[in-house]
């Protein structure tokens, strides 16, 4: 049994689970220490200033730094998975991060793991994601640290890649031709319920090295769950047709299409929902006994944080921020190869607080000030071809931080009342940032620069660049007005564009 005293490692601190665990823990009283690639992700949450929270950095496939975040801990969860589009490699890259994480707590002589896994009959012909869960599971287990591991099927809650391709299905589709496991049989359980489980195996000794099933406690199917989604989004019902042509990797490029989960994340999805996924094993109903919401329930909760705005953590949180070194203002514009930039500034009548206000609210439902269409319309065309297109939106409308993603975007750095800068996701011949900085000139005017800086791949990246220069002026000097606009104040001086030595 964990005491309250003792540290708890959280592996898989920035993913979905992962995000609303380490508040749970900190709120039940235990001291926690946070494992994370790009620690700046979780350093900017409202509790990563908790006495109780240390966060380390550190990756389960670099050995070398393990020992530094496993010292001196009693526990670990283990919510660490890898889903790409090369699945062979997620499951190599699974596989090798849990036995480095077996070998880890086994070092440090911790007495327990825990492990949130996928449910599923092993009978049942799993499928490629499930199996490489399962392996995972058999991986941590051959280590000397007993494992207590929780299987789940789908998670019910705001943000989670599976509610979100719920959601968008049934708002956007009112007839759906479907795949023929619409009519599979599974248990989907709250995401409250999934961190009621977690954070009671640390102080319940029954649990150490067992396994178990958790679930709602009535069997549906994804075709019921669809219409209660329906119902609770007061939507008329919607006709679902099933079809036996639709193979997971069509299902997933029309995921693709219409939700924001990309066909990389879509497709082991929509794999494992072939698979009947039902508890067998449920003594962890009496192990630690809690209410359990029902479909109907869960969606309703869900829809409910969405409408208010109040997402604690979403699928979009997890990724790396791609480095751009190239792109930082000290360098000069010839150092390292070609590079290209577009720096633009206007001077507002408005105190650096409300235009940093406004700077803060861009993209997703807000949209980016000016030409909204033009931006769906690029949106649109890198959905096409693969990219992450604006359907991600933001995770909160009102705050940004390191490693959001931004419609199209991730938040490279914010530098409060200073700077936001973001780096391109989309589809592009190269490497793109988008800048905002602010800077007060006088008292209660303020100016806003906004710079474009783009490193071409090859030829066509450079042509790339003069394709959509002569855009520049009408998108960016667009949002510079708008912002104006939306702030409803005059504008002192421009829009101009300033020289990278003006920056």
């Amino acid at each position: 049994m964990t005491r309250k005293d003792d540290i708890v490692l959280v592996a898989g601190a920035t993913g979905y689970i992962g995000g609303r665990l380490i508040p749970a823990l900190l709120e039940a009283g235990y001291r926690v220490r946070a494992l994370a690639r790009v620690p700046g992700k979780i350093s900017s949450r409202p509790w990563a200033n908790d006495p109780n929270l240390e966060i380390v950095q550190g990756d389960l496939l670099d050995v070398e730094s393990l020992p530094g975040a496993v010292r001196g801990c009693r526990a670990v969860y283990y919510l660490v998975h890898s889903m790409v589009s090369d699945q062979v490699n997620f499951a190599e890259t699974d596989r090798k991060a849990a036995e480095n994480m077996a070998a880890a707590a086994d070092k440090a002589g911790m007495k327990q793991i825990i492990y949130l896994a996928g449910l599923g009959n092993d009978d049942s012909g799993l499928s490629h994601h499930l199996r490489s869960r399962r392996e995972v599971e058999n991986c941590l287990k051959k280590g000397k640290v007993p494992v207590t591991v929780l299987r789940a099927a789908m998670i019910i809650g705001s943000g989670s890649a599976s509610f979100e391709i719920l959601r968008y299905l049934v708002e956007r589709l009112p007839v759906m031709i479907t795949p023929r496991w619409i009519d599979t049989q599974c248990q989907p359980i709250a995401v409250r319920n999934v961190l009621n489980y977690l954070v009671g195996c640390l102080s319940c000794p029954a649990t150490i090295g067992e396994t178990f099933d958790i679930g709602q406690e009535n069997v549906t199917t994804y075709r019921q769950m669809m219409q209660i989604f329906a119902e609770e989004a007061g939507l008329r019902k919607r006709l679902i047709i099933p079809v036996p042509v639709l193979t997971p990797r069509l299902s997933s490029y029309w995921i693709h299409l219409v939700t924001p989960v990309p066909a990389s994340l879509a497709r082991p999805l929509a794999e494992g929902l072939s698979n009947p996924v039902i508890c067998q094993d449920m003594r962890i109903r009496e192990i630690l006994p809690q209410t359990l919401y029902d479909c109907r329930q869960a969606i309703r909760l869900a829809l409910a944080q969405t409408r208010d705005q109040q997402i604690e953590s979403s699928w979009i949180d997890a990724g790396t921020i791609p480095p751009v070194e190239w792109a930082r203002s000290g360098d000069p514009e010839w150092a390292g190869g070609t590079r290209f930039y577009d720096s633009r500034r206007i001077v507002f009548d408005a105190p650096k607080e409300d235009v940093w206000q406004a700077i803060l609210k861009i993209g997703g439902a807000n949209g980016w000030y000016y030409a909204d269409w033009l931006w769906q319309v690029r949106g649109f065309i890198d959905r096409l071809v693969g990219g992450v297109g604006l359907q991600r939106g933001r995770r909160c409308p009102l705050v940004l931080a390191a490693g959001d993603s931004l419609d199209f975007w991730r938040v490279l750095n914010v530098e409060e009342m200073v700077s936001l800068q973001l780096v391109a996701e989309m589809k592009l011949p190269g490497e793109a940032t988008l800048g905002f900085s602010i800077k007060s000139i006088a008292p209660g005017q303020t100016a806003l620069t906004l710079t474009a800086r783009y490193c071409p791949r090859g030829l066509f990246g450079i042509l790339y660049w003069y394709l959509v220069l002569p855009f520049h002026g009408l998108v960016f000097n667009g949002m510079l007005y708008g912002i104006g606009k939306r702030l409803d104040r005059d504008i002192v001086a421009g829009p101009e564009k300033i020289s990278l030595q003006g920056l």
